[in-house]
């Protein structure tokens, strides 16, 4: 019987109805809050990471910039939480899906640059036209200035579907393989498995480092800009 690799990506339906918006909301469900005066250690680990990953991405923003750090820090959870729920057994991962990346890269893009069109509009056309440049090149630098502007979203959302679909595709043929050379070879069904191990670790590196580093082009976004 051939299995299709891809099944698991298909976006999940209950009696018809599509469950990944309960899926996407699912992540913040798990995030501890705590009510009490003194925390205990979850949460205070839990807000020290908050504040040092908020710190190291608006040093570098002035004021106006700063007001978009809760919007940044909560879209980093969101994406570490969903794409390390996508790790388990059985589950979907809404970030594998195009649709849903390119819905989260373009707004947060327009708003950054329709701010910088906003305040800063002489800077944000002198992106266009870098000083120096000679006069019959002009023409073709816009346009290629341009387009290297409209593919910003796109970029963001390609490179984070890219990463987190090879990497199950990747978990998905070596369990695959583990599966059958275990009623043929045991010595290389442990060997396979221990790679399957490793590499299970190194996809939950890639779940937050994707994370980050989406949120973080999204702030040199808004750095450009304001």
């Amino acid at each position: 019987m051939n299995e299709n690799l891809f099944a698991s990506f298909i976006a999940p339906t209950t009696l018809g109805l599509p469950a990944a918006v309960l899926i996407i909301l699912f992540p913040p469900l798990l995030i501890p809050t705590s009510k009490y005066l003194i925390n205990n250690r979850l949460i205070t680990t839990q807000q020290w990471l908050i504040k040092l990953t908020s710190k190291q991405m608006m040093t570098m923003h002035n004021t106006k910039g700063r007001t978009w750090s809760l919007m940044l820090v909560s879209l980093i959870i969101f994406i570490a939480t969903t794409n390390l729920l996508g790790l388990l057994p059985h589950s979907f991962t809404p970030t594998t899906q195009l649709s849903m990346n390119l819905a989260m890269a373009i707004p947060l893009w327009a708003g950054a640059v329709i701010m910088g069109f906003r305040s800063k509009i002489k800077n944000a056309l002198a992106h266009f036209l870098p000083q120096g440049t000679p006069t019959p090149l002009i023409p073709m630098l816009v346009i290629i200035e341009t387009i290297s502007l409209l593919i910003q979203p796109m970029a963001l959302a390609v490179r984070l579907t890219a990463n987190i679909t090879a990497g199950h595709l990747l978990m998905h043929l070596i369990g695959n393989a583990t599966l059958a050379m275990s009623t043929i070879n045991l010595p290389s069904t442990l060997i396979i498995f221990t790679i399957l191990i490793l590499l299970t670790i190194l996809e939950i590196a890639v779940a937050l480092i994707q994370a980050y580093v989406f949120t973080l082009l999204v702030s040199l976004y808004l750095h450009d800009n304001t």
